[in-house]
Parts: structure tokens; sequence; C-alpha cells
């Protein structure tokens, strides 16, 4: 059984200016988190099942355990990719994490 972290972003402002610090900076800082599996992120428009969603991304990022997720950011690097939130997700992100299983 492994754990998933889900940062669920909601519209930007400006959504270009969000992809290419997201993509640029974001995300090479958030794969040197310890213990980090995957790195997956949604593509296109989020739907839910009346159409077009609120949120605009969501990234998935798996690890070995809930344990494994809570060392991984308390981190310096997972303190430091959560501060970095606030220079590009200012329309808010609601994390979440929880163990997984195959069913």
């Amino acid at each position: 059984m492994t754990a998933k972290l889900f940062a669920v972003y909601k519209q930007p402002a400006d959504p270009k200016a969000f992809d290419d610090y997201y993509v640029n900076k974001h995300v090479p800082l958030a794969k040197t988190i310890p213990g980090l599996l995957s790195y997956e992120v949604s593509r296109g428009d989020v739907l839910g099942m009346q159409g077009k969603h609120e949120s605009y991304l969501i990234a998935i990022l798996e690890f070995e355990s809930v344990d494994s997720i809570a060392i991984a950011m308390s981190s310096p690097q997972g303190q430091a990719t959560a501060a970095d939130l606030a220079n590009f997700a200012s329309a808010g992100v609601d994390i979440m994490f929880s163990e997984v299983a195959r069913i």
C-alpha cells in the first residue's frame, strides 16, 4: 500500500503565468522532496459531472506511506516547497493526503 498527496489548485487569475511558474520553478523544487516516488499532474480542463470544474490543476504525489509524507513535508525541501505556494497559487490550493489501495 502507498500513500498519495493531492494538491488541488483553484483557477488562477493568469493561467499562463501560473503554468510557467508551476512547471519551471515549483515542480523542480517539489521533485527534491525526499521519499517522493512519483509526480503526476492533470492536463487540460479538470472536469466534474456537470462539466468544467472550478479546479484548475490537480497534482498527485506518491510516497510509501502517510508517515513518509509527514517526514517528507517536514524536511527542508518539503518546507521550501510548501512555502513556494505563496509565489504562484494566490487563488488557493487544497492539500490532502491518504493511504491508497488498489481494489
